[in-house]
């Protein structure tokens, strides 16, 4: 299948501007003849040959946004990866699962012909008893506790019943690892920023990696008719968060898990972290997925390891500082 017309949501945020780009590429060998940039967020730049749509996902005339332009193809990126200061949980299960519901419905009622959903290997959840390597056909179990883990639960969920209920409109799910840019910046990275590196005694805490370019083209893959499915997306192999610190050169901090726990009890509400109580097995159990369906079902080998994505992040962010970025 040839995409023609394209729709991304959350086209403003981080992703979804690198995804909008490629596609109004010129140079871009199957450049879709129409497509519209969502998001309730004004674009920093507007690119010629694309129609900027400012819109909440949650907003039913989405529907008329799909039927006024045709659209055969929707990348939906739309999602809160890391909620504001003083987000609410509700706020943002309504713009993870009722947006998704919302989006969904709309595609149905228009007869959109295939969707590209950005999930997560968070949605498989941060547990005691994940495999040493998830794969795809693993069920996602998400954690109520994290907001972004169990709203991916449930967007996967309600996919899974529109693959059953509505078969004509193809899915690509990108259960999407940890992704690193030159410029990426998140709760991970953040962790990378610090002196010393937290470390939980007893775990490794492996970490899987993703160069934010393979992401892109491996949405646009999907776009352009790489075959519907659920692919983990990852470079190959992991890294440890003690091999992390040594690549940066900087020491772990090693703690007993009640320990840490107790810790994060008392200073999360002091303002001291960011991090609390209930994000401990984030950091203990995280989930390291296989890319093996990727490769080879899919058709895309990411271009790095996860251990040579890291080492790209490292030097770029070493260079930021140098230029005092």
């Amino acid at each position: 299948m040839t995409a023609h017309r394209v729709l991304v949501t959350g086209a403003s945020g981080y992703l979804g501007r690198q995804v909008i780009a490629r596609l109004a590429d010129p140079d871009q060998p199957d450049r879709p003849a129409h497509i519209v940039a969502h998001d309730i967020r004004s674009p920093a730049e507007r690119l010629p040959g694309v129609v900027y749509e400012e819109a909440d996902i949650r907003d039913p005339r989405i529907a008329d946004a799909l039927a006024e332009h045709a659209i055969d193809t929707v990348v939906h990126l739309a999602s809160i990866v890391t909620p504001g200061k003083g987000s609410r949980r509700d706020f943002e299960y309504d713009v993870d699962v009722n947006g998704t519901r919302n989006l969904l419905q709309a595609c149905v009622q228009r007869g959109v012909r295939r969707i590209v959903v950005s999930s997560s290997g968070a949605a498989y959840g941060y547990h005691a008893d994940n495999p040493a390597w998830l794969t795809e056909d693993m069920p996602v179990r998400g954690n109520e506790v994290f907001a972004y883990a169990h709203h991916k639960r449930l967007v996967e969920e309600m996919l899974a019943e529109y693959r059953l209920s509505h078969p004509a409109l193809e899915q690509v799910v990108l259960r999407i690892g940890t992704i690193l840019g030159t410029a990426v910046h998140n709760q991970i990275t953040d962790l990378f920023e610090k002196p010393r590196l937290l470390a939980i005694r007893g775990s490794d805490s492996p970490f899987v990696f993703i160069w934010d370019q393979d992401v892109v083209g491996i949405i646009l893959r999907a776009v352009f008719g790489g075959p519907p499915g659920i692919y983990n997306v990852a470079g190959d192999g992991a890294l440890s968060i003690h091999e992390i610190a040594a690549r940066l050169g900087k020491p772990t901090l090693a703690l007993p898990a009640w320990l840490l726990q107790a810790a994060l009890a008392v200073l999360k509400p002091l303002g001291l972290t960011q991090y609390g109580p209930e994000q401990l097995d984030f950091l203990r159990y995280r989930p390291v997925l296989l890319n093996t369906q990727l490769k080879t079902a899919f058709g895309y080998t990411p271009t790095y390891t996860s251990a040579e994505v890291f080492e790209l992040y490292r030097q770029a962010r070493m260079h930021a500082r140098e230029e005092g970025v």
